[in-house]
């Protein structure tokens, strides 16, 4: 599991990213399929990185409300 931010896009759209796997982002046409396009993204970025041998980033997002 990891932590994501999903927010409201100026052009109507979701958008999703990951802030522990950076560059992964996606984005989605309702708030339920950009929650599905970023599970995804997710699995196939640490696929990615494991065929690669490299290291999967440890998810340490933390959220606090200022």
């Amino acid at each position: 599991m990891r932590q994501v931010i999903v927010y409201a896009g100026e052009d109507g759209y979701w958008i999703a990213e990951c802030p522990s796997l950076p560059g992964c982002i996606t984005q989605g046409k309702t708030k339920e399929e950009v929650i599905e396009n970023i599970r995804e993204a997710i699995d196939l970025y640490i696929e990615t990185l494991i065929e690669r041998n490299s290291a999967v980033p440890e998810d340490t997002l933390e959220v606090l409300q200022v």
